[in-house]
């Protein structure tokens, strides 16, 4: 192969890592124990949907039309299914790449009973391209994203400017958008993001952060963090425009 070639086929590979998406999550490798892998088999049916096979409107999806919830990276799933269980007036959707984590949380809103439940094993950013109505979110939630706490890697954070507009037409007007992390750097990144945000408004008042919603429950992870003195940083922002 000539240089120019070589040259030639460099460029075109730098110009296309260039125009790929930065993703907020790197896919971890891991096997699903056998609870998890039985939550899948069984509720993955009931509760699972495709990237392209859900319609343009996943709010249809339900059995009820009521209210929609949708959490972005719930982890291994246990606060989710739980606010679904308390709160059967609305409707709930999450969004996460790792199996596990889906496995798990499937199985918990098996054995809760959880009817107001759907779960996509994708990267949330074509859900909502795809899948995610104008105007159709409640509260959409984001619970201790990963901080990319590396300044090297900050661009990586989820919550950015183009993030925040992409998402800004899928919630209702007066529909929020709660953001919660244990990770300080991060909390203020949020709040900086968040009140330059065109269309938003602070539920808390400029520059606030808010407390801990009833909704949200604690989980383990929290709760230890708390018995060793970390702090936890909420942020609620409402659609205005």
């Amino acid at each position: 192969m000539s240089e120019d070639k070589q040259a030639l086929e460099a460029e075109q590979k730098k110009q296309e890592l260039k125009r790929r998406p930065i993703r907020s999550f790197v896919v971890r490798s891991g096997r699903m124990t056998l609870g998890q892998q039985k939550g899948w088999q069984e509720g993955w049916p009931k509760m699972g949907l495709e990237l392209g096979q859900a319609g343009v409107d996943i709010r249809d999806t339900f059995d009820k039309q009521q209210e929609l919830v949708v959490e972005i990276g719930f982890g291994m799933g246990s606060s989710l299914s739980e606010m679904a269980a308390a709160a059967p007036e609305l409707n709930f959707l999450g969004i996460e790449v790792h199996r596990p984590g889906v496995g798990a949380l499937v199985a918990l809103a098996l054995e809760q009973n959880v009817g107001n439940l759907k779960v996509f094993c994708e990267d949330a950013n074509e859900v909502f391209k795809e899948h995610i109505a104008e105007n159709s979110i409640h509260r959409l939630q984001l619970y201790f994203p990963d901080p990319w706490h590396k300044i090297r890697h900050n661009k990586r954070r989820l919550v950015q400017p183009e993030f925040v507009q992409s998402i800004r037409p899928k919630l209702k007007i007066g529909g929020v958008f709660h953001m919660a992390t244990d990770w300080e750097p991060y909390a203020k990144h949020m709040m900086k993001v968040m009140e330059a945000a065109t269309g938003f408004r602070n539920v808390s008042g400029e520059n606030n952060y808010a407390e801990h919603p009833e909704y949200r429950p604690y989980t383990k992870f929290e709760k230890r963090g708390q018995d060793l003195g970390h702090g936890v940083w909420d942020l609620l922002f409402e659609r205005v425009s």
